[in-house]
């Protein structure tokens, strides 16, 4: 099943799953692109000035209240994912790719700028999980990585885990080499170049878990006019965004 994002605010430009609220009691969503005069860039990594990427931080965890502790990762498209107790304060760790919680006010986190980010949850157990998933990771098998954590911890089986395959880029907008449908496991037909549509591939690989519901995004980050960033379509000069998934502290 499809699903957008849908606007939520302009200051900053944030999205949200829609349903997760109201279905699970869980913040899911993504942060926008903003305006080209003043990005809404949260990249740790790209070229924007350090102040203006952590003032940007700032707005971004005013926006979002109930959340005493974030925990992000260094990430390095692979397919570990890290179990996070609670705690106060921003965290960021080194060679991750996914972050795993049953704490409620400890919200997590990913970046991303055409890859996706996959929202986890086991509703009735309160756990949850978000992982960054490239094409690499993909490979990696971090989805089946994060469900195994997921059902582990929360002692629950796969059709109880209900998933969403967030905004990144489309299948017919990203073009790539033989070396990417090879390590998918996917057919190549013809000569080349391909296209390889990453969330139908992470939707086929959840419903082989046996994961009970999942849902894709319909946005696609690199067409004309995105409201997203794109890593392909800027030809890698483009911002990030960050993906989150949290069960607020209680007031």
């Amino acid at each position: 099943m499809t699903t957008d994002e849908v606007p939520v605010g302009i200051d900053p430009p944030c999205w949200e799953v829609p349903g997760w609220r109201a279905r699970f009691g869980l913040v899911a969503g993504i942060s926008g692109r903003g305006s080209e005069v003043a990005p809404f860039d949260l990249g740790l990594w790209t070229q924007r000035p350090v102040g203006e990427v952590m003032t940007n931080w700032r707005r971004l965890r005013a926006a979002l209240p109930g959340f005493p502790g974030q925990v992000l990762a260094h990430q390095v498209h692979g397919g570990r994912v890290l179990w996070q107790p609670g705690r106060d304060g921003w965290t960021l760790h080194e060679g991750a790719d996914g972050h795993a919680t049953d704490s409620p006010g400890l919200l997590l986190l990913v970046t991303v700028a055409d890859c996706v980010p996959v929202y986890l949850a086991a509703p009735e157990s309160g756990m949850i999980a978000l992982l960054h998933a490239g094409w690499r990771g993909t490979a990696a098998g971090i989805l089946a990585a994060g469900v195994r954590l997921l059902c582990e911890r929360a002692g629950v089986a796969p059709p109880e885990v209900v998933m969403h395959a967030g905004v990144a880029i489309s299948g017919a907008r990203y073009e790539v080499g033989a070396e990417v449908p090879d390590a998918l496991g996917i057919p190549r037909a013809g000569a080349g170049p391909w296209h390889v549509d990453l969330r139908g591939v992470l939707a086929d690989q959840a419903r082989a878990l046996g994961v009970g519901e999942v849902t894709v995004s319909g946005h696609c980050t690199a067409e004309p006019g995105s409201p997203f960033f794109s890593h392909r379509a800027s030809g890698g000069t483009d911002g990030r965004m960050v993906a989150w998934l949290g069960r607020p502290a209680a007031a």
